[in-house]
């Protein structure tokens, strides 16, 4: 099992392969490609996919809260300037406003377990309107919630939009509790 990281500052990609080296996030590959360039093919064999991956603060925490690295898992953290006031706050209409591709990888992986993470502002622009509504006719139950990086221990306020996605079916059972139940498990 190894974890995909997708960053394409290179600065960043090289931090990261300096992590997995160290040990301090789990062992995987690193793609300096656009998302706009990933295809689902090429996400088959990794059990957790990062995206956006930046230097592996999602891998990290997920190592911090206990996540198993055989668990599948999908992070993010798309771009926030084109919602946010140091980026010109252009929208939906911003080139950098990279949701849609990473809903359509989410669309055509499914994932059990999506996390995410934007600036707050983004509310403003109905971001988050759109990842719910598409996560969910995806068939996801989806909750978020906004927190200042100072209830972390920060010294500033920083306001940060977190969501998480679990694949559901239609007894509202998640996809990976309904495959265990199958195996007796």
């Amino acid at each position: 099992m190894s974890a995909y990281y997708n960053e394409h500052d290179q600065h960043a990609a090289a931090w990261l392969r300096e992590l997995i080296q160290a040990g301090e996030i789990p062992a995987g590959d690193v793609d300096e490609r656009s998302i706009v360039d990933v295809q689902p093919a090429d996400l088959a064999r990794y059990t957790q996919c990062h995206f956006f991956a930046g230097i592996g603060g999602w891998s990290y925490a997920l190592r911090l809260a206990g996540w198993p690295t055989d668990r599948p898992v999908w992070t993010g953290s798309c771009p926030c300037q084109p919602f946010s006031s140091a980026g010109k706050s252009g929208g939906g209409g911003d080139p950098r406003h990279l949701w849609p591709t990473w809903h359509r990888l989410i669309r055509e992986c499914r994932p059990p377990v999506v996390f995410g993470e934007q600036v707050e502002a983004a509310v403003g622009h109905g971001w988050l309107d759109l990842v719910c509504d598409d996560l969910e006719r995806e068939g996801y139950a989806v909750g978020a919630v906004g927190l200042p990086a100072a209830s972390v221990g920060a010294p500033h306020i920083r306001q940060r939009l977190w969501f998480v996605a679990e694949g559901v079916d239609h007894s509202g059972r998640g996809w990976r509790q309904h495959e265990s139940s199958e195996r007796g498990v």
